[in-house]
């Protein structure tokens, strides 16, 4: 009973002194606001009046991934937190997908015109448009919880990327002082992003458009401005109006998976002399085949594979994650074409600990591969690099992370 008693009277004093850790580093916050945030925020024009409205009752919001509190090293989180980083297969489960679609096609027909005339002015199809609508927020339809101001300033003050979280919070105050949206629309996501299309504060300063010629761009409560900025985006970040963002095909065994990436293009007609052929049996459309083309696999040998042009890569710019993009690029063919599944299985891959992706990303920089930094997450040039490292060794190149690698990796 005595040992019980120590033990609780010990974490009772821990529990005291995190409260008092917390309370001053509550009070190092309200410091950086006034000290590094106002300064910059009164440059820009913001009047304090908005400044004070924006950061009243704020506080820390210390459930926020990625912190680092003063004092503190940043740590690898253990568990991948983001679909996109997990096992490639859930990220197109059965509710996301069907959702999306059936939505998207209602969607589709309500607001064809704005749909219409956005694809007119910028070359980006409706049916993309209405993915990444779907996408980010169920098209207008999910409640955005945080207070952006909340979620910039603590991520600013206190995270991995703390100077990127900075100055979007810079550019919500700009929104706000500008009055773009009342201050009951300035929610977002956890990680800043805002309204309908969900843009960062900066991406709203530079992309947001007019679709309904009201004179405003509104992502907040206007659908037809929703479209205009979506398209907007992708159009400025070199959307190549007449070209499809992919799609999927068979990759013979003797291609290696290592040729994926952004960085080793080829004709699509010469992947076709490769032996890569459309899974669906058609074959690629004629202008399609001059020009150039990407081979994706992004659960490796496990899972579909893909021929993606420069668009997919627009798409990325949208969300740096490669399931993302595809996400968009099957759902806008979903809306428009009536596609089915992809034909080609996802294997049961994926699901490791984010540190000991990394961990393997570490022991692959050691021997001089890319991995595109250690960071826990299976992008491309982690998973061709994963299938140099099989073939330098004699294995079969499968491109994908698995807990069996770990220890062959680590020797």
């Amino acid at each position: 009973m005595r040992i019980l008693a120590l033990v609780a009277l010990l974490l009772g004093l821990c529990g005291q002194a995190f409260a008092q850790d917390r309370s001053a580093v509550e009070r190092q916050f309200r410091g950086w606001l006034e000290q590094q945030v106002w300064p910059r925020a009164q440059a820009k024009g913001v009047k304090r009046g908005i400044f004070d409205a924006a950061f009243s009752g704020v506080t820390l919001n210390w459930d926020l991934p990625d912190l680092v509190p003063p004092g503190t090293k940043p740590r690898m989180p253990q568990r991948q937190r983001q679909a996109e980083f997990g096992s490639p297969g859930k990220y197109f489960n059965r509710g996301s997908v069907d959702a999306a679609t059936s939505v998207g096609k209602q969607m589709g027909r309500c607001h064809a015109a704005a749909l219409a005339a956005a694809e007119h002015r910028t070359g980006v199809p409706g049916r993309i448009i209405l993915a990444i609508w779907g996408r980010e927020s169920g098209y207008g339809r999910v409640k955005i919880p945080y207070n952006v101001f909340e979620v910039l300033g603590t991520k600013g003050f206190m995270s991995t990327r703390a100077t990127y979280f900075t100055d979007e919070l810079i550019a919500a105050l700009r929104i706000a002082q500008a009055g773009h949206a009342p201050a009951e629309a300035m929610k977002s996501s956890w990680a800043g992003a805002l309204g309908q299309p969900q843009f960062m504060p900066s991406s709203f300063l530079d992309y947001a458009a007019d679709g309904d010629g009201d004179g405003h761009a509104d992502i907040w409560r206007s659908e037809a401005d929703t479209i205009a900025s979506i398209a907007r985006y992708l159009q400025q970040h070199g959307w190549v109006a007449g070209r499809d963002w992919g799609f999927e095909v068979a990759v013979p065994a003797d291609v290696s998976c290592t040729l994926e990436g952004p960085d080793q293009g080829r004709k699509i007609h010469d992947w076709e002399a490769m032996g890569i052929t459309r899974i669906s049996g058609r074959a690629f459309p004629d202008h399609e085949s001059r020009a150039e083309g990407f081979l994706l696999m992004p659960a490796g040998r496990n899972g579909p594979a893909f021929i993606v042009t420069p668009n997919f890569y627009v798409l990325k710019d949208y969300n740096m994650s490669d399931l993302y993009a595809l996400f968009v690029g099957h759902v806008g063919d979903r809306i428009a074409y009536g596609v089915g599944d992809f034909i080609a299985p996802w294997g049961k891959v994926g699901g490791l600990h984010r540190s000991d992706v990394a961990a393997m990303q570490r022991a692959l920089e050691a021997m001089g591969h890319d991995v595109g930094g250690a960071d826990g997450l299976a992008g491309y040039k982690t998973r061709r690099s994963i299938g140099r490292w099989q073939e330098a060794t004699g294995q079969s190149a499968t491109c994908f992370p698995q807990s069996q690698m770990k220890a062959a990796l680590l020797r």
